[in-house]
């Protein structure tokens, strides 16, 4: 008779979850929808404050130029030999 109260208990759990679950989880997911759209739209606001922030004037031309590395080519491949045709 315990199994069978138990079977019963996980049942009704089961259902009452599932009912419970179509109630507020359309709430639950509008809620964090809107938490991330929030989030965004904060992102979005400072990058486009750090964008707007380093406005040059107009007609003047400015080049930034990457500093390169220069590669060297250090490593020895090999030895070049200069073989001559024996006739």
């Amino acid at each position: 008779m315990a199994f069978l109260k138990t079977i019963l208990f996980i049942l009704l759990f089961y259902y009452l979850f599932k009912i419970v679950a179509k109630w507020f989880a359309p709430n639950i997911l509008r809620y964090a929808a809107k938490k991330t759209e929030a989030h965004f739209k904060e992102k979005m606001n400072d990058f486009s404050q750090q964008n707007t922030v380093k406005e040059d004037p107009i007609g003047d031309v400015i080049i930034d130029k990457k500093t390169t590395k220069k590669r060297s080519n250090s490593k020895k491949v090999g030895e070049y030999i200069d073989f001559e045709e024996v006739e």
